[in-house]
């Protein structure tokens, strides 16, 4: 990736696309692969010039599923046409070449890309480096074979820059493309496409970026002041609109009131579906009626039992949070600002009971004088503010009823699971702990995350913690079943450092403080990286199933030889023993958050 540099990138024509990497590479002493050409490491990305003309809108025979004038929204724009691909693509307008110039100064010499973790170079090095979208395609089981409760798919998402960024680029700061993986009677097909956000769909009509990066564009009050400044410029020009959305769905993914949506908190959810063929259509932006502002968090809470969804949106201005939630057939029910969250807070994830949801108050915030003084981010760390977990009944009214409880040290990322006990008067709640938090968006590889057991007894407000394990734990997941009732078993991605992942482990938390709770592990090996785990039950409708009767899926990479599997584990086994393994026509880049569909969940779509 050494020829990724700034000065390089600021060299391209405006309408230079990123298309699928070109790999050179630098051989090291490795057997090879009967599967892939030895692979190492990524040395340099060829970009490929794309004729304005040569981007066609491919049509599906599959009509949009019908809308219930209820529960859907108004017909989508036509940014976010069911078409699977994209509008064609046009010369960019003088005022865009212009702005894009103004760009590539602020780029090259006001704000250039001088931190490892903003410089992309670095950050999309290896299998983090994009690829371009792969139609349906046909993959090959090459180890044991499919079981037949994997009929469904499994799609993950993650962030994939549609275009070489021109400056800085954080990690978090690619477009959403999901890999789906679509299983049927023992064969399998993969296909990866991008979610068409409005972001998404104006950039690739324009040719070029056109929205600022967030987590990088606004380093120092002098970035902010100018790409500010450029980018009201574009909006008062009608390059693009913001009240259509800035987001860029690359989280997550969530199933509920029959709707399958693409997550990311900056922005409202996202509707997708899978066609028959196992193509990915982005149906279009959801406001639930009008009833949604803004944003939705990308880790909504979905009780199995009751089929509700529980979420919030954070933000810079009071109310700091808002929560709310959805009934059984996805209507929206009416906000609960919470206006006792005095500060603006990183709120990421929460956990909700059957009784409670849980919000952490925690050292990561909104920290705009830091950015005016320091140079810095305007997402910061605050070492002398005191964490603090907020509970309140998830049927809430108002928020009357909260109540918070201070936890010095801990800072909460990812929620696992949490639970009530002694009749609603106590909480369990499992999450790792970010010791080293000063480093979550600027070192990654630094964080060391202590999944823990934290109780809290609601009559004393005793809060007591303990860890579950001493490694370095996120992305943990459970049976689905269990989320908001007493589980026994997690399923945690190991950081080696993160975000790199080198294998999962399953834990027992059911065990006491002293005791050992890792009861299986399965690490990939050298050279090998996974992403987040994901839990499917072998008999979902079996409530007398034991709680970890199924399987563990994930994509892994192997960075020695390129090549990209899915894998199948048995989650009983202590080993974690590979029951399927399928080998991916091209490499899947790591990513963040992904969720497997049954089939006849698909089929409501």
């Amino acid at each position: 990736m050494d020829a990724l540099s700034s000065s390089f990138l600021s060299t391209l024509p405006p309408s230079t696309k990123l298309r699928s990497p070109v790999i050179t590479t630098t051989l090291r002493s490795t057997s090879p692969s009967p599967y892939y050409a030895p692979l190492p490491y990524i040395s340099s990305v060829r970009i490929e010039e794309k004729p304005p003309t040569s981007t066609t809108t491919t049509k599906t025979s599959h009509p949009p599923p019908p809308q219930s004038p209820k529960a859907w929204p108004p017909p989508a724009p036509s940014y976010a046409s069911p078409s699977v691909g994209a509008k064609k693509r046009v010369e960019p307008r003088l005022s865009t070449m212009i702005f894009n110039t103004f760009d590539d100064i602020i780029n090259n010499f006001i704000d250039p890309p001088l931190r490892p973790s903003v410089d992309p170079k670095h950050v999309l090095s290896h299998n983090f480096a994009p690829v371009d979208e792969l139609p349906p395609t046909p993959c090959e089981v090459i180890e044991g074979s499919l079981p037949p409760c994997l009929d469904g798919a499994y799609i993950r998402n993650g962030p994939n820059p549609q275009f070489l960024p021109r400056g800085p680029y954080h990690l978090f700061d690619g477009d959403g493309m999901l890999h789906a993986i679509r299983i049927s009677k023992g064969k399998a097909t993969l296909c990866s496409r991008y979610v068409k956000t409005y972001k998404y769909s104006i950039e690739n009509q324009m040719g070029s970026p056109v929205f600022p990066n967030v987590f990088s564009g606004f380093n120092g009050l002098t970035a902010a002041a100018t790409r500010g400044a450029l980018s009201a410029v574009r909006i008062l020009s009608g390059e693009f609109n913001p009240a259509n959305g800035i987001g860029l769905a690359n989280t997550s993914l969530a199933l509920f009131g029959n709707r399958l949506f693409a997550l990311g908190e900056s922005d409202l959810p996202y509707s997708i579906r899978l066609t028959s063929t196992g193509d990915i259509q982005t149906l279009g932006r959801i406001d639930f009626d009008g009833k949604l502002f803004m944003s939705m968090t990308a880790h909504p809470k979905i009780d199995d039992d009751t089929g509700e969804a529980f979420a919030f949106r954070y933000g810079p201005v009071p109310p700091y949070l808002t929560y709310f939630h959805f009934d059984a057939n996805g209507n929206k029910q009416p906000d609960v600002p919470i206006f006792s969250m005095t500060r603006p807070s990183f709120l990421h994830d929460f956990a909700i009971t059957k009784k409670y949801a849980i919000f952490a108050d925690i050292q990561i915030g909104m920290n705009p004088m830091d950015m005016i003084i320091g140079g810095g981010s305007p997402v910061g760390t605050d070492p002398a503010k005191v964490p603090r977990i907020g509970i309140i009944p998830r049927h809430a009214k108002d928020e009357s009823e909260i109540r918070w409880f201070d936890v010095p040290g801990f800072n909460l990322i990812h929620a696992i699971n949490a639970w009530d006990e002694d009749d609603g008067n106590a909480i369990v709640l499992l999450a790792p702990n970010i010791l080293s938090v000063e480093h979550t968006l600027e070192r990654m590889d630094l964080v060391h995350a202590l999944v823990e057991k934290v109780r809290i007894d609601l009559r004393t407000g005793l809060v007591t913690r303990h860890p579950i394990s001493a490694r370095n734990l996120d992305f943990a997941v459970l049976n689905p079943a269990y989320v908001a009732k007493k589980n026994k078993y997690v399923y945690a991605a190991v950081g080696d450092p993160m975000p790199k992942i080198a294998g999962v482990v399953k834990l027992d938390v059911s065990k006491g403080e002293r005791q050992e709770c890792t009861v299986g592990s399965r690490m990939y090996g050298p050279g090998c990286f996974g992403g987040e785990p994901f839990f499917v039950a072998k008999e979902p409708q079996n409530p007398e199933a034991d709680e970890d009767d199924g399987y563990v899926v994930s994509y892994v990479h192997n960075e020695n030889t390129g090549e990209s599997r899915f894998l199948v584990m048995d989650a009983q086994s202590p080993n974690l023993d590979i029951v399927a393994a399928v080998k991916l026509p091209r490499r899947v880049p790591y990513g963040f958050h992904g969720l497997f569909v049954r089939q006849s969940d698909l089929n409501k779509l």
